[in-house]
C-alpha cells in the first residue's frame, strides 16, 4: 500500500515551521459526569503530536466525540476533558479552540485542540466548501484515525483531497502495515475468528474470509446458526433460521478447497440468559429444547485451541461465548490463551474482543490490536476505506 507517512515527512525536514493539522480519534468514553473512563485513544495519538511538535511544527488536532447535532454543542459534546488529558500526557497546555473553522492561532511548539468536528455543520456529509475551508488551516494534513477510516468526512477525506500535503500517522500507518501483513501475505495456516450474535451483521465477513482462510472458528450466535444448518438441535438459543444456506454455501465454499468450519462438538447450555443461570455442559447433539447455548464446551475449546496453535497467521473478531459471565467465559478465556501462546501473527479488533483481551490480560501477546471498530471490520471484508483511498491517490499525485 503506496501513501506518504508522517515519518517520511519528518525524515525530509519538511515539518519545520509547518502548520499540521492531525485527525485523531480522541472519541473516549465518559462517566455521567463528563469523566474519560478509558484513555487507550487518547493515548494513541500522542505518538503523532509529539513527532510533529518535535519536527517544529504548529499542530491542531481535532476529533468527534459522541454524537453531536451539527451546528449545537452541547456540553457533553466538548472535547473540554479530551484537552485536559491531552495536556497532561504531553506535559504542556493544549488550548481547546472552538469556531475554528476561520481561522486557528497556534505557533511551532505549540499545539491545540479543535472542538468537535461533527458539530461543523456539513462534517458528516464531507461538504466540499467546508473541506477547503479546513484543509486552508495547514501547510500538511495527518490523518491518524484509522477507527474512521470508513467514513468519508470534511475532517478524514474532504481536507485530505484538498490540503496542500496529505498523509497517513504513526497509528494509521501502523494498522495498515498489521492488516495488510495478515490479509495480504499472510503466513500459513490462517485462522480466522469471527464470533457475534448474528451472522447477518458479520455476513460479508465471513464470506470474504472463507475464501482466504484454512479454519473459519464461528462462535456466539453466529456458531449457533451453523449448528443448525449443520443439522444440531440448538433448543431456544440465539440464531438466525433465515440464513441456514448461507451459513451451508459458506461451509461449501470452504470444503471445496480443502479448508473448514469447525462445528461445536459440545457446548455450555443454560436455561435463562442471567448472570446467575447454571452452566451444563453437554455433546452438542444432546441440546434439550428448552436450553440456550452461550458458549463452547471444553472439547470443542481445545480442539480448536490446537488449530490456533499451529496457525501461522490468526484474525480474530469476537469473543466465542457470553463471556461477561464467568461461566460461559471459558471457552472465549481457552481461545484467547491459545492465540497469546501462538507463535503465529495475530491481529484482533472489535469493541468486545478487546475486552476480552483485556479482562485476560494478553494484550502485550497479541501482534497487533486494531484501535478500529467499523473501519477493521469493513478492511476484513476487502472494502475500500474512503480515508485510505484519498491518501493513496494523493501520494500518487
Amino acid at each position: 500500500m503506496t501513501l506518504k507517512r508522517l515519518s517520511d515527512l519528518i525524515a525530509a525536514n519538511q515539518l519545520h515551521g509547518k502548520r499540521v493539522f492531525i485527525r485523531a480519534d480522541l472519541n473516549v468514553p465518559q462517566d455521567a459526569a463528563g469523566n474519560i473512563t478509558e484513555d487507550t485513544r487518547i493515548r494513541a495519538s500522542i505518538p503523532a503530536i509529539r513527532q510533529a511538535l518535535a519536527a517544529g511544527a504548529a499542530v491542531m488536532v481535532t476529533s468527534h466525540l459522541g454524537r453531536p447535532t451539527e451546528g449545537t454543542l452541547r456540553p457533553e459534546d466538548s472535547l473540554a476533558p479530551v484537552a485536559q488529558r491531552l495536556s497532561e500526557l504531553l506535559g504542556q497546555p493544549v488550548p481547546l479552540k472552538q469556531n475554528w473553522v476561520d481561522g486557528v492561532d497556534v505557533a511551532p511548539g505549540q499545539v491545540v485542540l479543535l472542538e468537535n468536528c461533527r458539530v461543523n455543520p456539513g462534517e458528516k456529509k464531507n461538504d466540499e466548501a467546508l473541506s477547503k475551508r479546513i484543509a486552508a488551516l495547514c501547510d500538511i494534513f495527518v490523518n491518524d484515525a484509522f477507527g474512521t477510516a470508513h467514513r468519508a468526512e470534511a475532517t478524514t477525506y474532504g481536507i485530505a483531497k484538498f490540503a496542500p500535503v496529505a498523509c497517513a500517522g504513526p497509528l494509521m500507518a501502523a494498522e495498515l502495515d498489521a492488516l495488510g501483513k495478515a490479509l495480504s501475505a499472510p503466513a500459513r495456516p490462517m485462522v480466522a475468528i469471527v464470533a457475534g450474535s448474528k451472522v447477518s451483521s458479520k455476513l460479508s465477513i465471513l464470506k470474504a474470509l472463507s475464501d482466504k482462510v484454512d479454519n473459519l472458528i464461528v462462535g456466539g450466535g453466529i456458531a449457533n446458526t451453523f449448528m443448525l444448518a449443520s443439522g444440531l438441535k440448538i433448543g431456544k438459543s440465539l440464531a438466525e433460521p433465515d440464513l441456514l444456506d448461507e451459513a451451508c454455501t459458506i461451509i461449501a465454499m470452504m470444503a471445496k478447497r480443502g479448508a473448514s468450519v469447525p462445528i461445536p462438538v459440545d457446548v455450555v447450555c443454560g436455561k435463562a440468559f442471567a448472570p446467575d443461570a447454571v452452566a451444563v455442559v453437554k455433546r452438542a447433539e444432546d441440546v434439550a429444547d428448552d436450553d440456550m447455548i452461550f458458549d463452547i464446551g471444553p472439547e470443542t475449546a481445545n480442539m480448536l485451541a490446537q488449530q490456533i496453535a499451529k496457525a501461522g497467521t490468526i484474525v480474530w473478531n469476537g469473543p466465542v461465548g457470553v463471556f461477561e459471565f464467568d461461566q460461559f467465559s471459558h471457552g472465549t478465556e481457552r481461545l484467547a490463551q491459545a492465540v497469546a501462546a501462538s507463535g503465529g501473527f495475530s491481529i484482533a479488533g472489535g469493541g468486545d474482543t478487546l475486552a476480552a483481551i483485556a479482562k485476560y490480560d494478553i494484550a502485550d501477546k497479541i501482534g497487533y490490536i486494531s484501535t478500529g471498530g467499523g473501519a477493521f471490520l469493513e478492511f476484513l471484508e476487502g472494502k475500500t476505506l474512503p480515508a485510505v483511498d484519498i491518501l493513496q491517490r494523493r501520494a500518487a499525485e
